[in-house]
């Protein structure tokens, strides 16, 4: 990492939780198409990251899976 971007970054943590997820989208957004992940604004991704998470209470581990069989 170059020492322009370790000073970015550092700047970047020590920003609240939203703020940081917005300039990951941002940035996100500058990079080619071939390597575009969902932007964090997209409300439908969202609502997929909430049903997930709701839904990880009932799901059971990779170990335990691998116990039944």
């Amino acid at each position: 990492m170059s020492d322009n971007a370790r000073v970015l970054y550092e700047a970047a943590i020590k920003l609240p939780e939203k703020e940081r997820l917005l300039l990951v989208s941002r940035i996100m957004e500058t990079l080619p198409a071939a390597v575009q992940i969902p932007s964090v604004d997209d409300e439908d991704l969202l609502a997929e990251l909430d049903r997930r998470f709701s839904d990880s209470e009932t799901t059971i581990t990779w170990s335990e899976l691998e116990a039944e069989n």
